[in-house]
Order: C-alpha cells, then sequence, then structure tokens
C-alpha cells in the first residue's frame, strides 16, 4: 500500500511510501554484519559514479541456496532489509538453524517452508525446476545448479515455466525473455512482495543521499567536450538531440544493444521485448 502526505513542506508535497506489513524487531545477530564499502571508489579514484556511503546499515546474510532440503522450518516473522527491495523471512528450522529468505506475497509468520525434490506446490517452498507444473508463479531461480538463486530476485517480480524440453525447462522472465534452464535448478514458489516499490516518490533530493546516491549532472550542462563530456559545449552542436548520444568515455548508448556474452546466448529461446515504438 502506498502513503501519501500533506503538503506541509515541498519534501512532504511529492512524498509517496510504502506502507510494510513487518516485524518491530532488530535483525538477528547471526545473520547481519557491518557495511564497511568505499561507496564507489577504488584506492580513492572514483571508479562507479553518484555513489557514496549513505546512512549506516547491518547487512542481512540472506540464504539463496536453499539447500537445506526435506528439513522444514517455520516463519518466524517478516522484517524489513534496507539492502533490497524485498521484505526478507527469518526461518527456524527444525534443527535450531536461522536463515533468511526474501519474502513472497502471502508468507506469514507460523507458516513452514521446506526446500526438496518433491515437496508440496506452496508459497515459499523451493525445489527443481522439472517438478514445478507449466504456469506457476516462481522466483530466485538457480542457472547452474546448487549454485544459489540468481535471477528474478527484486520486489514484486515473478517467472513462469511456459514448456518443458527434456532435461530443459522454458523460463518467462519478467523482462520478457524466454530462457532455457536445467530443470535440476532449484526455484522458489511464489511472487515476491512489495510489487507498489516502483510507485514510491522519495519527494526530496536528501532522501537519496541517505540512500547513498550522490548528485548527477547532465553532460549538456558541462563546459568542455574534451575534458567533461561528450554532449558539453553548445546545445545546438552537442546536445543529445543532434547527436548520437554517448557515454562520458565517448561509447554509444541509449538504444546500443552491449551484450557480449555470445557463449550463453544457445539459453535464450526469445529475446527480451523491446522498448521502441513501432
Amino acid at each position: 500500500m502506498i502513503k501519501t502526505y500533506k503538503p506541509t513542506s515541498e519534501g512532504q508535497r511529492q512524498r509517496k511510501t510504502l506502507v510494510k506489513d513487518i516485524a518491530d524487531v532488530r535483525p538477528e545477530k547471526s545473520l547481519s554484519r557491518g557495511l564497511v564499502g568505499n561507496a564507489g571508489r577504488s584506492h580513492g579514484v572514483i571508479s562507479s559514479r553518484h555513489k557514496q556511503r549513505g546512512a549506516r546499515k547491518l547487512y542481512r546474510i540472506i540464504d539463496f541456496k536453499r539447500d537445506k532440503h526435506n528439513i522444514p522450518a517455520n516463519v518466524v516473522n517478516i522484517q524489513d532489509d534496507p539492502n533490497r527491495g524485498v521484505n526478507i523471512a527469518l526461518l527456524a528450522y527444525a534443527n535450531g538453524e536461522k536463515r533468511y529468505i526474501p519474502a513472497p506475497e502471502g508468507l506469514k509468520a507460523g507458516m513452514k517452508v521446506i526446500s526438496g525434490e518433491d515437496v508440496e506446490i506452496s508459497v515459499g517452498n523451493s525445489l527443481p525446476l522439472a517438478k514445478i507444473p507449466l504456469g506457476v508463479s516462481i522466483h530466485n531461480i538457480e542457472i547452474n545448479p546448487k549454485a544459489g538463486g540468481i535471477l528474478v530476485r527484486g520486489a514484486g517480480n515473478q517467472a513462469q515455466i511456459i514448456a518443458k524440453e527434456g532435461n530443459y525447462v522454458n523460463v518467462k522472465l519478467p523482462s520478457g525473455e524466454v530462457k532455457r534452464i536445467m530443470g535440476r535448478c532449484f526455484a522458489t514458489i511464489g511472487v515476491l512482495g512489495n510489487i507498489d516499490k516502483r510507485n514510491i516518490q522519495l519527494g526530496k533530493a536528501g532522501r537519496n543521499r541517505h540512500l547513498g546516491v550522490r548528485p548527477l549532472v547532465r553532460g549538456v550542462a558541462m563546459a568542455d567536450p574534451h575534458r567533461d563530456h561528450p554532449h558539453a559545449g553548445k546545445y545546438g552542436k552537442s546536445g543529445i538531440g543532434m547527436a548520437s548520444p554517448m557515454s562520458p568515455w565517448g561509447k554509444k548508448t541509449r538504444g546500443v544493444k552491449t551484450r557480449k556474452r555470445r557463449r550463453t546466448d544457445y539459453t535464450i529461446v526469445s529475446r527480451r521485448k523491446s522498448k521502441k515504438k513501432s
């Protein structure tokens, strides 16, 4: 659910936040650690622009592998994770171990989840793609067996199995791309929560700074095209409407394909949908 605010100030006028149904508890100490980062710098030199430290927070260690097979786990509570858009669920296994997993829609405290080869098709359960029926919503999908979930981990995302061919399964990803993945790779049942995250508005630049985002300067607002940016200088000569858009390092951007992993092209059954208007 999205919460709006009375326009008591310019920062509040456009502000929209996401109301989360989470437990007001501190993170599990054994599953959290301090974040010590260089905020986009390598040896003091900026290597990734527009990044800063942001507000102090703890990193929660997430179990993307779900490798405790055939051991039932109880959902202790649903917690907020400042490092990702989706909420996380704290699991307590029957043998006493605790782990965090991304929380799908419908997963509540007190429910049971389990992972394994032959488990029930239920929200939060993890099992091989070959054992999941067609059309079921899934997330946290492995692309290499036993390597942990890589695909579909963001808030509100889901994928679907649309076909099975021998030892492979065709999975339709949120981008529209259909990917061929080995049937023994694991995935988790359900749609990830916080689907309304895409509708939030921070309201002011200061909240972006707290999230670790530094200001961005447009290339056309810079002065020297040889030193600052290819779009720098006069709008008439260097504006992106007159010339092909370029990155600060002179490479074409905005619509130019940059995929180089041709060795995995065989896994792509259908490319993702184009955003260009026909």
